[in-house]
């Protein structure tokens, strides 16, 4: 006799969110939970290496008071990775949904421009990063072709001056486009989810509109921003963990070089932590932020 159990559509939508999660909490436990434990016990210790080891001796919270205190690069390095995070966000995100809707669009190649667009990810991962890094000639060319160029920093600041825009807006527009090829590099997996997110609208819905006499200008704005609003919140969240944990992030070089360049084990899972409880709280922020925007559809 075989049991049906009946579950209502709460449970169900419950049951599958918790069936979705089960593959993250059963790794953190197994594989993350013991590693973040241990870098608490360092963080609170000084680590002396013995015969057959290490030892621990308690310290209290003193290699926190050398992070924000004594360390002259902590505070520094870690308000510029902020300050870069708030600034490459948002631009991420928008630029991302943006070259989605493009790339959803029909015309010959779109197969083509799709991959395009995600080389960057498989070229930023791993040993063929570190090749882009090291390469000194293509630094070189890299240098001369901002400084030669005609968006370098004191020309655009000119033209854009002329243009009467605000003095406060001229930092970020330059700083953007400054940083466009990072941008670009990092939108990769964004631009996918944007774009299942968008061959996920049903099309009733735009036929529906166009019988209404709606534009496109509407369209955009009254179906696929609100239906494409769970995704932006997503594609925010994983942007800030993204940006954060890169390893091009100057913050995670300082904690890697202070573990092996002679602040020790301690200090450097003192500043882990404090990184750690940094970003956790801006996810915090961002997501009640923007949660307050999301459309859920029934």
């Amino acid at each position: 006799m075989v049991l049906k159990l009946r579950l209502t559509k709460g449970r169900r939508e419950a049951l599958t969110g918790i069936l979705f999660t089960l593959p993250f909490a059963i790794g953190f436990v197994f594989f993350f939970l013991h590693p973040f434990w241990q870098s608490i016990r360092f963080s609170l210790s000084q680590l002396k290496i013995v015969s057959g080891g290490y030892i621990l001796e308690g310290v209290g919270l003193a290699n926190y008071r050398t992070a924000l205190v004594v360390n002259a690069d902590f505070l520094r390095v870690f308000v510029e990775a902020v300050g870069r995070i708030l600034i490459d966000v948002p631009l991420i995100v928008i630029f991302s949904f943006f070259a989605a809707n493009l790339l959803n669009q029909k015309f010959k190649g779109r197969t083509i421009a799709r991959v395009v667009f995600f080389l960057p990810v498989i070229l930023g991962a791993g040993i063929v990063l570190q090749m882009e890094q090291t390469d000194y000639i293509m630094g070189q060319l890299r240098s001369g072709a901002v400084e030669s160029g005609v968006l370098s920093g004191a020309v655009l600041r000119q033209f854009l001056y002329e243009l009467r825009i605000p003095e406060a807006s001229l930092d970020f527009v330059i700083e953007a486009v400054d940083r466009i090829p990072e941008i670009i590099r990092a939108s990769g997996v964004q631009i996918l989810i944007f774009l299942a997110g968008l061959q996920s609208i049903p099309r009733s819905l735009y036929e529906a509109a166009d019988v209404e006499g709606f534009t496109g200008w509407e369209c955009f704005w009254l179906i696929t921003l609100p239906m494409l609003s769970p995704l932006i919140l997503t594609n925010a969240i994983y942007t800030i963990i993204d940006s954060f944990t890169t390893p091009t992030n100057p913050l995670v070089k300082l904690v890697r070089e202070t573990a092996f360049g002679g602040g020790g084990y301690g200090l450097s899972s003192a500043m882990g932590v404090l990184y750690f409880l940094a970003i956790a709280i801006i996810l915090l922020i961002a997501g009640a932020i923007i949660s307050k925007f999301v459309f859920y559809e029934e």
